[in-house]
């Protein structure tokens, strides 16, 4: 284990970052108190969003996909 930096071993790290490289991770999700405003500043920056922000039951959502082609809401 690293002790300070994490609570899980080396070895769940290690399939983590596998997971993520091969694109095979879940979606992840992040809340967000500005959703429009942050899709705007990621946009600019070069982010693909898969879904441009919008009105869901439980507040404004945008979809991200990173270089892996994991998908990433934020909410």
């Amino acid at each position: 284990m690293i002790t300070g930096i994490s609570i899980v071993s080396v070895w769940v790290l290690d399939q983590v970052r596998a997971l993520v490289a091969k694109g095979a991770l879940s979606p992840g999700v992040m809340a967000t108190s500005d959703c429009q405003g942050d899709h705007d500043v990621l946009a600019g920056r070069g982010v693909e969003f898969t879904q441009e922000p919008a009105e869901r039951p439980y507040g404004v959502e945008a979809i991200m996909r990173d270089d892996s082609g994991n998908w990433i809401s934020t909410a």
